[in-house]
């Protein structure tokens, strides 16, 4: 598995994965929420704002294949098949004391998310596979001090880039 890393905080984390193998049935369980718009002006801290599923870009040929809502603690969700050659696509961002940790259990992996108590953490990850395209479920374990929000989409593959150190 090749992990790549790139930080801009507090905006993205890009990792991207490969792997291979992956089987899946094609039923969602409709947990799957969307965002609300906001209705008034901005919060007045940042623990009172919502937090939502990060937005993926479809301009850049990235799909929507599922989107769990502010959740506090462990969840899980089924997402959408997708159309083949497309990459998986797996956004969180998380807000809170503690490390929430996605898994993909079709696609045999998961990868953990440092939340902070201030400032939204947001990490996109990438999953270049043969069988990405089918639908599965994603699971979240979380402590009951984080908050977060995840968005299962579908997109092109990202320019490999070298693992970095830090």
């Amino acid at each position: 598995m090749t992990v790549r890393r790139r930080t801009a905080a507090p905006a993205l984390l890009l990792l991207a994965l490969a792997a291979a193998g992956c089987t899946s049935g094609n039923e969602t369980d409709g947990a799957a929420t969307t965002p609300a718009p906001r209705t008034s002006g901005p919060p007045t801290s940042q623990h009172s704002a919502t937090l939502t599923p990060p937005a993926l870009d479809p301009e850049a040929g990235e799909d929507i294949a599922g989107q769990r809502g502010e959740t506090r603690g462990n969840a899980s969700f089924s997402y959408d098949a997708g159309p083949r050659g497309k990459a998986l696509i797996a956004a969180v961002s998380c807000r809170g004391t503690g490390t929430v940790k996605v898994s993909l259990p079709v696609l045999g992996t998961d990868f953990p998310l440092e939340c902070s108590p201030a400032e939204p953490a947001v990490t996109y990850n990438q999953l270049v596979m043969n069988a990405a395209h089918k639908a599965g479920t994603v699971a979240v374990t979380a402590p009951s001090t984080v908050t977060w929000a995840l968005t299962i989409g579908r997109g092109n593959a990202a320019e490999q880039e070298p693992p970095t150190m830090g």
